[in-house]
């Protein structure tokens, strides 16, 4: 079993990151790199928890989202081709006196079979780093939605710039 901690420092209010995280639409995976929308699949929404099957890659999980705590997010697998056991992975929030937020993630693989176990070794050993790059663009990402969605641009020429200089600070555009 591998667990994998992760920490990040964002101007994301723990609400924003939560309706990210918690928005099955398409598009996901343009925030999360691991959810290909042809993988997603939302067996039941409710105002707080989903019941969500994911993946990428040839790896897919269902997982149980719990978000009735305003502080933390618990996914739960509950199948997958590869996990199971205890994985999961558990976000926690903390609000900072000047207005960012600290999250912290545990991520969880107990694998079920040998695939499930080489990858688990993987992420023990090398994987972290790719893990934490993740979340990190993920967060990145969110933290430029909301950028640009909070931004009152006059044209849509301007909306099409601002639009695409953020995805260059992201690493998917040349800047224009």
């Amino acid at each position: 079993m591998s667990t994998i901690h992760l920490h990040q420092t964002t101007t994301l209010a723990p609400e924003q990151y939560v309706a990210a995280l918690t928005d099955f639409g398409p598009g996901r995976s343009n925030l999360f790199g691991n959810s290909a929308d042809e993988y997603l699949k939302v067996h039941h929404l409710g105002s707080s928890q989903a019941d969500v099957t994911e993946g990428s890659g040839g790896i897919w999980e269902r997982l149980h989202y719990d978000w009735s705590d305003p502080d933390r997010i618990v996914l739960t697998t509950t199948e997958s081709n590869v996990w199971g056991g205890v994985s999961g992975h558990t976000y926690t929030f903390k609000r900072r006196p000047d207005g960012r937020t600290d999250i912290d993630v545990a991520v969880v693989r107990e694998g079920k079979n040998i695939r499930g176990w080489i990858l688990g070794f993987l992420l023990r050993t090398v994987g972290s780093g790719v893990l934490a790059r993740a979340f990190e663009n993920s967060v990145k990402a969110m933290e430029s939605r909301i950028k640009l969605q909070s931004i009152a641009v006059s044209s849509p020429h301007d909306r099409s710039f601002l639009a695409a200089t953020i995805a260059a600070r992201l690493g998917r555009l040349e800047t224009p």
